[in-house]
């Protein structure tokens, strides 16, 4: 499909200087994503010049140490060194325990030194906590105990803030997210606490939004009277791999519901925002959280992968015990109970080892009325069907009935596709999560990241499923497959769409 971008309104703001840390910098999240994110931003100029990185790990390692640690990373190591030297120039180490005094104390003093060294002495600090979700509290209390967190003004506008960025998981379960936010607001603001979700981030979902409410022509359709159901997927072809201890206690349910999933859904049947600002967005989030019908724990399918297509299975995984029944797969119908969404279904799916790689919500229309066409009847024409991809290639497709070119009468689907990386300029690549919701935390536009009233939304709607599950002993489901339960019950319903092929 040949596409013609006639964008008029781009707007990107470069951030005032700030010092950026980043607790776990010789971790899995950091290497892989952080950094990589914070040079793409250094190389399209939207991280200011005076604004410096500072990594702090465990390891023993100097500044010189810890910057070609950096450059070797998977995705830096092709770089060039005249691209890479001016941004390695501008990062920083600190090697020690986070959690103990004479660590947050050579943090102190790192951040002045930079500060000199770099001409942000009076700049903004971000503290990213890439750690253990168990850590998150005792190091904000040791940051606030040293002062770090202290804003020397109380204004929102303030231009020296401190900010805090926290990975999910945030909290297991109601209580504990409960307790967490208690413990974190002694020391912090709601408007310093960043609450990541990466899928956020992602080009598909962050254009929910403008392809609702900028264009005519979908929301007028966009409810109860002309959509059958929605679809939202998640699936995964790789199995636990590195995070088998923190997966076997958390599960499908905790690791990919309570908030990609349940944040998706948000954006998609949320009702319109008085305006495109971030407690207004999270605002109608947070209406929409309030209008699901109390979780079914009949409509919640469980599974578990076993050995299969020459993939191990769950349980043969390293660090996997042998008796777990954690689940690796999950499937929920829910319903929204208000005027817009009564009595449409909404079927939420993820997994590990599936069949495909494929993150997408699918928007089913109901079928036409009335057939005017001879010999062929209303259900016999598809329904159309809008389709918003999230991986592995963002973009759109919005499914039609069309003719074929030929006989008088030879109808049938037709998909208009596009993609994302079509409209970039030649040599650019789509930019990652990462890269949006790292710049935004510099802007100070929390729009991106989660609000506590929607974490403890998220959580008191999945509660029953959480009861639940310690009473179900998954499915097993061959590695490399989809559960063959979910897909004979959904084949049953009409709108179930999803696990067909396009």
């Amino acid at each position: 499909m040949a596409v013609t971008w006639q964008g008029s309104f781009c707007m990107e703001v470069t951030p005032l200087p700030c010092l950026l840390t980043v607790f776990g910098a010789l971790g899995d999240l950091a290497g892989r994503k952080l950094f990589p994110a914070l040079f793409r931003l250094h190389r399209r100029k939207l991280l200011h010049d005076n604004s410096g990185i500072l990594g702090c790990g465990r390891r023993p390692m100097s500044h010189d140490g810890f910057r070609a640690y950096v450059r070797t990373l998977p995705e830096l190591v092709n770089v060039p060194d005249a691209e890479m030297a001016p941004f390695l120039r501008r990062v920083y180490y600190l090697a020690g325990d986070y959690l103990r005094d004479e660590t947050v104390r050579g943090l102190a003093a790192l951040l002045d030194q930079a500060g000199k060294e770099l001409g942000c002495t009076d700049s903004s600090r971000i503290f990213y906590l890439a750690v253990a979700p168990d850590s998150y509290l005792p190091l904000v209390e040791k940051l606030a105990g040293a002062g770090l967190l202290s804003e020397p003004c109380e204004s929102v506008d303030c231009s020296q803030w401190r900010h805090v960025v926290f990975e999910k998981p945030f909290g297991h379960d109601l209580d504990s997210a409960a307790g967490l936010e208690h413990g974190l607001l002694r020391h912090l603001s709601e408007r310093q606490i960043y609450r990541i979700d990466h899928y956020l981030g992602k080009e598909t979902v962050q254009n929910i939004l403008m392809l609702r409410f900028a264009n005519l022509i979908f929301e007028p359709v966009w409810n109860r009277n002309y959509i059958d159901s929605v679809e939202i997927t998640v699936s995964e072809t790789v199995g636990v791999e590195h995070r088998a201890g923190y997966f076997d206690r958390a599960g499908l349910l905790r690791d990919m519901f309570q908030n990609h999933m349940l944040e998706m859904l948000s954006l998609v049947a949320m009702e319109c925002p008085v305006s495109f600002e971030a407690d207004r967005i999270r605002d109608e989030k947070a209406r929409l959280l309030r209008s699901l019908r109390p979780l079914d724990p009949k409509e919640l399918f469980l599974g578990q992968y076993a050995a299969g297509n020459g993939l191990k299975g769950y349980l043969e995984e390293p660090g996997i015990p042998p008796d777990s029944r954690t689940e690796t797969f999950a499937s929920l119908k829910l319903r929204i109970d208000n005027a817009r969404w009564k009595d449409v279904p909404f079927y939420l799916r993820s997994g590990k080892r599936l069949n495909e790689r494929r993150s997408r919500i699918v928007i089913n229309f109901k079928h036409i009325p009335y057939s005017i066409f001879t010999g062929i009847r209303e259900t016999d024409l598809s329904p159309n069907r809008l389709v918003l991809t999230v991986q592995p290639q963002e973009g759109l497709s919005l499914e039609l009935i069309a003719k074929k070119p030929g006989p008088k009468l030879c109808i049938g689907p037709l998909a208009l596709d596009f993609r994302y990386a079509s409209i970039l300029e030649p040599g650019e690549s789509m930019p990652e999560a990462y890269e949006r919701l790292l710049l935004d935390c510099m802007l100070g536009d929390q729009t991106l990241f989660l609000r506590s009233d929607t974490v403890r939304l998220a959580w008191n709607y999945l509660q029953p499923a959480l009861k639940a599950k310690e009473k179900i002993k998954p499915i097993s489901y061959p590695a490399g497959s989809t559960p063959e339960q979910v897909e004979s019950l959904l084949k049953k319903r009409r709108s179930a769409a999803f696990l067909e092929k396009s």
